[in-house]
C-alpha cells in the first residue's frame, strides 16, 4: 500500500541534470526524510520527444541517458515510485508504428492503432465529429498515406505525432499488459494511468468518459492489482466525474483542488473551496501543480452541468493568474504556444500567486491539510519561477514550468526562507498521526479550519484570510503546539 506520506513529482533529468541514479542519491541526501515516495515523470526512450516522454517509442525502455531498469529497481526499494502507463497512444516514430506505415493493413502491427474507420464502419458525420471531446482545437483525425497506397484517418487525439492505441484489439491489450509487467518486475507500485478518459471510442457519443471507459479502467486496475500495484486516474474533468472515477478505481487526483485553492486566496473567500472539501474523493492524490499547467475545467461548468465555480469566476481567476504573474503565463497558454490545451494554465504555482512566500506556504498548508495523499512537483518544492528563458528557446507552454535544475540550483533553493518552510510543513503532514483519521472542515467566507482527529490526537490548520493569519494547532498526548504560517518563513521569531 502507498505510504501516507508526502511525494515528489519529479523528472530525472530535469531536476538534477542527471539520471535516475542521481534522483535516487539526492533523495536520500539532501532530501533525505522529505519524500516517501517519487512520481518519476516518463523515463521511456525517448525522453525529449515531442511531449518529453509521454510519446514513447519505446514504453518498455528506460531511456539510457537517465540509465535502466535497474536503477528504477534500486530507487523503488525505499520509495513507492510512481510510473506513467500511457494509455491512449504511442509515438509516430515507434517502430510499431513505423512497420504500419511501410506497410498498411499488412503489418503485424496493424491492430495496435486506431482508425477512424474502426469507430464509424459506415462513414462519420460533420455531427459525428463535432460531437467528440478533444483537450486540443481542430480534429482529432490525421490523415497518413501508407505503403500499400491507401490513406488512412489515423485517431491522433492529441498531436500528430501521438497515434491513439486500439486498446479493444489484441494487439493493444498485450502492449500495455507488457508495459505493466515491466513495471511490477522493477519495483514500481503505483500505476498513473496517463490520459485514461479518451481511450474507448464510440459512435454516437463524445468519446471521453464513457461507461465503457469506467469498465475499461475497472480492468485494467484489477490486472494492475494482480500484479501488485495500485493505480490511479489522470482524468481532467467536470467535480462529478471525478467522484465518480473515485469509485472505479484505486485512487484519483483531487485536481479540482489546484483552482480552488487559488480562488480561494485571491478573493478571500473559502466557500467553494469548503463545499468541494466537504465532498471530494477521500482516495485521492492531491496536487498544486504538475508536469502540465495548472487545470481549469476541474472546478468550472461543463455543458449544462454548474461547476464549483461558475464562468464568471473561472475567467476572473485566469486573468488574475495573468496578472499575478506579470502576463508571462499568458505567453506560455492557449494559442501563445504550441501547448494548446484548452483547459489548462501554464504558469508556476508560486507566480500564480505572484511569488508570495506567505500565500504559497499558505496554499501547500490548504494542499496538506485537505483529504488525500500529498504530491509536490519538483519546481514547485523550490519554488520555482516561470522559465521564460526555456520558454522562448522551445515555444511549448509547459516548458514555462518544466525548468532544468542542477546540483547548485537546488543548494541555493534550500537555504531559501519559503524552501525551508515548505519542507518544514511536509515534516508535520508526515509526522502527525492525525493525519490517519477524520478530516472536517467549518467555517464561511474568510475565515475556515481544516483539521484531522486520531484517537486522542489532533490537528487543525485555522486561517483568517482577511488578515492573512493561519496557524497550525497540534495537540498529540496532552501537548498542545501552535506553529504560524508567517513563523515558519520567520524562524528567528518562533
Amino acid at each position: 500500500m502507498m505510504k501516507n506520506n508526502v511525494q515528489l513529482i519529479t523528472y530525472a533529468d530535469r531536476i538534477t541534470g542527471q539520471g535516475i541514479d542521481a534522483l535516487t542519491e539526492l533523495l536520500n541526501g539532501l532530501l533525505k526524510h522529505v519524500f516517501s515516495g517519487v512520481h518519476l515523470l516518463p523515463f521511456y526512450n525517448p525522453i525529449d520527444g515531442s511531449d518529453a516522454g509521454f510519446d514513447p517509442i519505446d514504453h518498455s525502455a528506460v531511456d539510457e541517458r537517465l540509465g535502466s531498469w535497474s536503477d528504477v529497481k534500486t530507487l523503488g526499494q525505499t520509495y513507492d515510485v510512481m510510473a506513467d502507463l500511457i494509455v491512449n497512444h504511442v509515438s509516430a516514430q515507434s517502430f510499431q508504428f513505423q512497420d504500419v506505415l511501410a506497410k498498411g493493413k499488412a503489418s503485424p502491427y496493424w491492430d495496435l492503432f486506431l482508425t477512424q474507420q474502426d469507430v464509424f464502419p459506415e462513414g462519420m458525420s460533420e455531427a459525428d465529429q463535432q460531437a467528440i471531446y478533444r483537450p486540443r482545437p481542430g480534429s482529432c483525425f490525421t490523415p497518413m498515406t501508407c505503403g500499400d497506397g491507401e490513406t488512412y484517418d489515423f485517431w491522433t487525439t492529441f498531436t500528430d505525432n501521438q497515434i491513439d492505441i486500439n486498446v479493444y484489439a489484441p494487439a493493444g491489450r498485450d502492449y500495455l499488459n507488457d508495459v505493466l509487467e515491466k513495471f511490477s518486475q522493477n519495483n514500481v507500485n503505483i500505476i498513473r494511468l496517463d490520459a485514461a478518459g479518451y481511450a474507448i471510442k464510440k459512435a454516437g457519443t463524445n468519446c471521453f468518459m464513457l461507461e465503457e471507459t469506467f469498465d475499461y479502467l475497472d480492468q485494467l486496475s484489477a490486472r494492475a492489482n494482480e500484479l501488485g500495484m495500485e493505480t490511479i486516474a489522470e482524468i481532467h474533468s467536470h467535480f462529478e466525474t471525478q467522484i465518480d472515477v473515485a469509485k472505479r478505481v484505486n485512487m484519483v487526483y483531487d485536481f479540482a483542488l489546484p483552482p480552488l485553492v487559488l480562488h480561494t486566496l485571491f478573493t478571500n473567500n473559502a466557500d467553494a473551496l469548503l463545499k468541494w472539501l466537504a465532498i471530494a474523493p477521500r482516495n485521492c492524490l492531491t496536487v498544486l501543480d504538475t508536469h502540465d499547467g495548472i487545470g481549469i475545467i476541474d472546478a468550472g461548468p461543463m455543458g449544462d452541468k454548474a461547476g464549483l465555480l461558475d464562468a464568471e469566476q473561472i475567467d476572473n481567476l485566469v486573468e488574475t493568474i495573468h496578472d499575478k504573474s506579470q502576463g508571462q503565463s499568458r505567453k506560455a497558454t492557449g494559442a501563445a504556444a504550441s501547448n494548446v490545451d484548452l483547459y489548462q494554465v501554464n504558469c508556476t504555482y508560486y507566480n500564480a500567486l505572484g511569488a508570495d512566500d506567505f500565500d504559497y506556504l499558505l496554499a501547500r498548508a490548504i494542499q496538506f491539510f485537505a483529504p488525500g495523499v500529498p504530491q509536490v512537483y519538483y519546481s514547485g518544492l523550490f519554488a520555482c519561477e516561470n522559465d521564460m528563458t526555456l520558454l522562448a528557446a522551445t515555444q511549448v507552454g509547459r516548458d514555462i514550468n518544466r525548468p532544468y535544475l542542477n546540483p547548485e540550483t537546488i543548494t541555493e533553493a534550500l537555504q531559501t526562507p519559503v524552501v525551508k518552510g515548505l519542507i518544514e510543513l511536509i515534516g508535520i503532514r508526515n509526522q502527525h498521526p492525525a493525519f490517519a483519521g477524520e478530516f472536517a472542515c467549518r467555517g464561511e467566507g474568510a475565515s475556515f479550519t481544516l483539521s484531522w482527529t486520531l484517537d486522542d490526537s489532533t490537528i487543525s490548520l485555522n486561517v483568517d484570510l482577511t488578515k492573512r493569519d493561519a496557524n497550525i494547532v497540534s495537540c498529540q498526548q496532552a501537548e498542545t503546539h501552535t506553529t504560524s504560517i508567517a513563523d515558519l518563513l520567520n524562524p528567528s521569531q518562533d
